[in-house]
């Protein structure tokens, strides 16, 4: 029934698929450990009971974020193997050890706190415990560190050596491949994105308790942190962004090229293009909205500046440019929201109006699920826009794949979709059942403690007698 598809193409869109569903959930509990480790810190510090229910608060919601995460992440170490065996034999020296080093430090850290921070505040002291919360923020930059190191190398491929059966295998020094050229500005990138996201979330389930007219102490503290983040970060991100893409044109010209729309090359200066429908067989943008000379600008700096066009790039070396012209937009138009709704936040609290204006609060509720699509938006731009390299300029996507039939793929594909919607459908629905709950005075603990190594239940004792 599906042998008519392309193998290749399944299996993208099945990677696709549950790399976007797993970064959902990392790009959320990396700035929740830290907004937590915050919260704990202050309580330690102020000993306002304040800090501590919000603590407990998000605590809850962190766990089941967490384990979302883990759970999810575990299928796509499979599929390397599955769908994308030849890109194992090839990349897998390189790979395989930035994979390892993840699971050796962070892994291996945040599980080895994570019960302590989740259970052990009545077993540790407070320092103890504050300790348990910042190694698992340190854990989850560190897990962000190695895994993005891993994808900038196949972005910016650098300090590895081509053996004679074709296989990447690490140069003279390994700092040379994971330190590669896009490396620290995709690190610095995503990681403000993750607090800027988890800034919308908590300003979001903050705003609609506010909004319901939960408008106790708890409330309203966890409103003006998340607005303060965001008012300070959002244009941070934006200027991280620019030297990203930056970095972006220098090493990877043709993904900005895609981005921009730039079909021709404009040799005194480009147009940066707002809006418009890519026509790929015209080579043209249909009904756009240009500002003349103003993509050399921002690229260059320099109204003039040349810029080179799709027109130089072979057609079987050009990523899809319509998706990439689009989930490029979507980030950056979510994050001129995302800088709106800091400087209103800014100006409600230069009013004193920052707890009572309603349509600040709608905002804030209507811009708290925007950190997840735009998160998802960027990674669509990096990855569709790295095609058709799995190995950027080295090695092809269609050469990476697995000899598999698109029967297999495709059943697989449909097995992920059907079970991930159920599963972490209902975990989302837990997550929201959560948040609508408002924070309380004296905030529950997070449940019971795990009581026994080996089960809940003792085993029976065992009547002493002598044996002979």
């Amino acid at each position: 029934m599906f042998d008519h598809l392309d193998p290749v193409l399944l299996a993208r869109i099945q990677f696709a698929f549950t790399v976007s569903f797993h970064f959902i959930f990392p790009s959320f509990s990396i700035g929740l450990a830290s907004y937590l480790a915050v919260l704990e810190g202050l309580w330690l510090w102020t000993g306002k009971q304040l800090y501590f229910d919000l603590f407990k608060y998000w605590l809850k919601i962190f766990a089941v974020v967490f384990g979302m995460g883990v759970v999810s992440g575990i299928v796509m170490s499979y599929q390397f193997g599955t769908n994308w065996s030849v890109f194992s034999d090839k990349a897998g020296a390189v790979i395989g050890p930035l994979m390892a080093y993840e699971v050796l430090t962070a892994f291996f850290l945040e599980a080895g706190f994570l019960g302590v921070m989740l259970f052990g505040l009545n077993r540790v002291g407070k320092n103890l415990h504050f300790a348990a919360t910042v190694m698992v923020a340190v854990g989850t930059f560190i897990s962000a560190f190695w895994i993005l190191s891993a994808n900038s190398w196949m972005q910016t491929p650098t300090g590895h050596e081509i053996a004679a059966n074709g296989q990447f295998v690490p140069g003279p020094s390994w700092w040379a491949i994971v330190f590669n050229p896009s490396f620290p500005y995709r690190l610095t990138h995503t990681v403000i994105a993750a607090y800027l996201t988890t800034s919308l979330v908590v300003g979001g389930v903050g705003a609609w308790h506010l909004l319901r007219g939960h408008k106790d102490p708890r409330t309203r503290k966890m409103f003006s942190m998340a607005m303060w983040m965001a008012a300070i970060v959002a244009p941070i991100q934006i200027f991280v962004g620019d030297q990203h893409g930056l970095n972006t044109l220098e090493h990877q010209p043709v993904k900005v090229m895609a981005m921009e729309g730039h079909y021709d090359s404009h040799p005194d200066g480009a147009p940066l293009i707002l809006f418009g429908i890519p026509n790929s067989a015209e080579k043209r943008v249909d009904y756009k909205i240009e500002i003349p000379k103003l993509s050399s600008l921002i690229l260059k700096h320099d109204l003039n500046a040349p810029l080179a066009g799709l027109d130089t790039v072979a057609d079987d070396r050009k990523p899809p440019i319509g998706i990439v012209f689009w989930s490029f937009r979507i980030m950056v138009g979510l994050g001129m929201l995302m800088l709106l709704l800091g400087l209103w936040s800014l100006l409600a609290r230069w009013r004193g109006r920052l707890h009572d204006w309603r349509l600040l609060h709608r905002f804030a509720v209507a811009m708290g699920p925007a950190g997840f699509v735009a998160v998802i938006a960027g990674w669509v731009t990096t990855e569709v826009g790295r095609q058709p390299w799995t190995v950027y300029g080295l090695l092809r996507t269609v050469d990476s794949a697995s000899p598999l039939a698109a029967s297999a793929v495709a059943t697989s594909l449909i097995a992920f979709v059907i079970v991930y919607f159920i599963v972490f459908g209902l975990g989302v629905l837990y997550l929201l059942r959560l948040m609508a709950k408002p924070p309380a005075s004296g905030e529950a603990d997070l449940g019971h403690d795990p009581s026994h190594a080996a089960g809940l239940t003792p085993a029976p004792a065992v009547a002493s007698k002598s044996f002979r």
